[in-house]
């Protein structure tokens, strides 16, 4: 078992490498000029967002749609990843992991349109999209569409469930010394309920849940930065001055290269907005719009809040906080590091802490079950719904009360296989992603109904 999680860890540095980095950033900024940067439609998007396309198909609204995808994707990676990319490549990481979701942005733009776009009708009237179903209808590739939906299905009860799960265990657990069978009993129980229903459910939950734990996280960020305000401007400087030149050791920073530097930015950045992976396009298919060019610019937003506001935020609390208390703060590492930066809020900062890691990582457990389950629809049939959910109920309460290693390691292999054959179908498929664009957006009304005809299909 150690020789395979050895192997595990071998594939992961090979996958997670700079061919992979280059590949997913380059797709970002092909993308970006491809649509003559559509990041200047954020405005628009965001507007868009907070309104319903009540006469539109689909299955929940675009902020279900959004909160969904919103819920899967803000976690861990905006905490606790970010403070493993400072501690290890320094202050300018934070930059690097801010521009990859800014071109970010026209990546999950294009691939939310391809979902849509491509998406189908099952006989009983549910909506289905996603990679799979934009390699198998656009591009005629059904083998790339059921290699996608493996990796996912697979990296889903990883990533998306099990060491989610460990990770509120392992934390309630240091925070109020409650059994982690407990917490993985009432974890379990919560998931159950609201997945046995469904998208709508989730959505439904997501749409309430979501705004709150943001809003909650970002209100103790500001805390911190208006009691680090003295520290801010030097901070700032710093994450500028060290993404593009050396860091010197000291100051309580390691020393880093603009190489180390980028490369981490980029690879938490890319964890945490998820643009590219082709996780977020999948729930975007089951939202009611007029057009595909529409629900593109709402799931937009998604990488704009994850990783330009939220990521950005905890970036600079982060390095205010080292620059302000190197000697004590200096040296940490990943939720070590985090920990002490909210620490300084006394008392209720540990709280504002706990709370937004519960909630962050609750989310992405319902986020990613409907994700896995669609994946392992595709393949095996309506008839496995059921079992999934039970299964996946199951591995929250196995998640939570074991150590889970290899398991990260594996998902990690997983989700880098499952954005190969998504960036193959963008990249292919992106002089489709411009015609909708200028159809509906550039030349055209972007509130017109769309005339591509919804395929049915027999579930």
């Amino acid at each position: 078992m150690n020789a395979l999680h050895q192997f595990v860890i071998w594939i992961d540095g090979y996958l997670w490498g700079p061919p992979m980095l280059i590949l997913l950033f380059g797709t970002h900024l092909f993308l970006t000029f491809r649509l003559k940067f559509i990041q200047r439609y954020i405005g628009l998007a965001i507007k868009i967002s907070v309104s319903k396309d009540t006469d539109g198909d689909g299955d929940v609204s675009q902020f279900g749609a959004l909160t969904t995808a919103l819920a899967a994707t803000i976690g861990t990676g905006n905490i606790v990843g970010v403070a493993t990319a400072v501690a290890l490549g320094g202050p300018g990481a934070v930059l690097w992991c801010w521009l990859t979701g800014v071109f970010g942005i026209a990546t999950k733009y294009a691939e939310a349109l391809l979902s849509v776009k491509y998406r189908v009708k099952t006989s009983d009237g549910t909506m289905l999209g996603g990679p799979m179903y934009a390699l198998e209808n656009g591009l005629n590739a059904k083998w790339l569409a059921v290699l996608f939906c493996i990796f996912t299905a697979i990296a889903a009860f990883g990533i998306g469930n099990m060491v989610q799960a460990n990770s509120i265990s392992t934390m309630v657990q240091d925070s109020f010394n409650i059994s982690p069978v407990i917490t993985g009993i009432i974890m379990a129980v919560l998931t159950g309920v609201v997945i046995i229903g469904g998208v709508k459910s989730i959505a439904g939950v997501c749409e309430k849940l979501v705004p709150f734990m943001a809003i909650f996280y970002v209100i103790g960020c500001l805390i911190i930065l208006i009691m680090n305000a003295q520290y801010v401007g030097a901070a700032i400087g710093l994450i500028f001055s060290s993404a593009f030149t050396t860091t010197a050791a000291g100051g309580g920073f390691v020393g880093a290269t603009v190489m180390i530097a980028a490369r981490y930015g980029i690879a938490r950045g890319l964890f945490s907005n998820e643009s590219g992976l082709g996780s977020a396009p999948i729930v975007a298919a089951a939202a009611q719009t007029k057009n595909p060019v529409r629900q593109a610019l709402v799931s937009a937003t998604g990488t704009f809040w994850d990783t330009v506001v939220v990521c950005a935020m905890t970036g600079i609390v982060l390095v205010t906080s080292i620059v302000k208390n190197p000697e004590v703060v200096g040296g940490l590492t990943g939720g070590a590091l985090t920990k002490a930066a909210f620490a300084q809020i006394p008392v209720v900062g540990p709280i504002v802490l706990t709370v937004g890691l519960i909630t962050f990582v609750f989310s992405t457990i319902l986020g990613w079950s409907y994700y896995g389950e669609r994946a392992a629809e595709y393949l095996l049939g309506k008839k496995v719904i059921l079992p999934y959910r039970v299964l996946w109920v199951i591995a929250v309460f196995v998640g939570s009360i074991t150590s889970l290693a290899f398991v990260w390691d594996l998902a990690d292999a997983m989700n880098a296989l499952m954005a190969i054959p998504n960036l193959v179908s963008l990249l292919l498929l992106s002089g489709v992603i411009v015609e909708e664009t200028k159809k509906y957006l550039w030349e055209g009304d972007i509130n017109a109904a769309s005339t591509d005809k919804i395929k049915t299909i027999s579930n």
